[in-house]
């Protein structure tokens, strides 16, 4: 019976659990969609600012710089409609590919920032195979704030010297383009023919917790239920 009460105690501990995680993870989720979807704003001159604004839309005008583009790989395309649909369960394309990232100099602050322009498909990696996606001359942009990561168990290094990136070093990045550690995600409508594919953040969490809760309740209610035909009841055969 001890053994009985002390698995039901934990069942419930854990269902209690999965009830607070619930919450902070709905709190995380509508923080996220209030930044993704607020207007956009001009980009901070003050690069410190720019740790609590992290998918946060900013505006930029400037020039790209296509001769020191950087490629974050093997990536695979996002579609927006498709991500938000499946919750980011699986990728939203199979065919593999690279991100290109491209200094970008801001006129309107004198500094010059890192933008993850796109996704393109591995046969257009190649910057002589997509020239008339060159963008030239000033141009408007609107992406998210990116802020650099930590690399992850099982995700190779990145390799400069064959510029393959696999994730966001930002301080590396910077020093081999000489930009500034600012990265932004160029959005959709950045898009133009023949060049990267825009909009390529991935945003959504997936929120499982509530039917953690419904199993974690309903195993201690089946737990109660044995228990009581067993020690109560003496129903034979259980």
């Amino acid at each position: 019976m001890a053994a009985v009460a002390a698995l039901q105690l934990g069942l419930r501990a854990a269902g209690l659990g999965r009830v607070q995680r619930r919450k902070w993870k709905l709190n995380l989720i509508a923080e996220l969609e209030s930044r993704v979807l607020a207007e956009p704003v001009p980009l901070p001159a003050d690069p410190m600012e720019l740790k609590n604004l992290e998918y946060r839309p900013v505006k930029v005008r400037g020039c790209f710089d296509h001769s020191k583009e950087l490629y974050m790989m093997p990536r695979t395309m996002v579609d927006p409609v498709r991500e938000a649909r499946e919750g980011g369960l699986i990728s939203s394309s199979t065919q593999s590919g690279a991100y290109v990232v491209t200094p970008f100099h801001c006129t309107d602050l004198g500094v010059t920032i890192l933008v993850n322009r796109g996704f393109v498909p591995r046969k257009k990696v190649n910057p002589e195979t997509r020239q008339k996606g060159q963008i030239e001359g000033e141009v408007d942009l609107i992406g998210m704030v990116r802020l650099t990561e930590t690399r992850q168990p099982f995700v190779p290094e990145n390799n400069p010297e064959r510029n393959h990136w696999h994730y966001r070093d930002l301080e590396a990045m910077a020093r081999i383009t000489g930009a500034e550690p600012i990265f932004i995600d160029a959005n959709f409508q950045s898009t133009v023919p023949g060049g990267p594919i825009g909009g390529q953040t991935r945003v959504t969490l997936r929120n499982e917790h509530l039917q953690y809760i419904v199993t974690w309740y309903g195993l201690s209610a089946a737990t109660s239920y044995l228990w009581f035909k067993k020690f109560l009841r003496g129903t034979p055969g259980v």
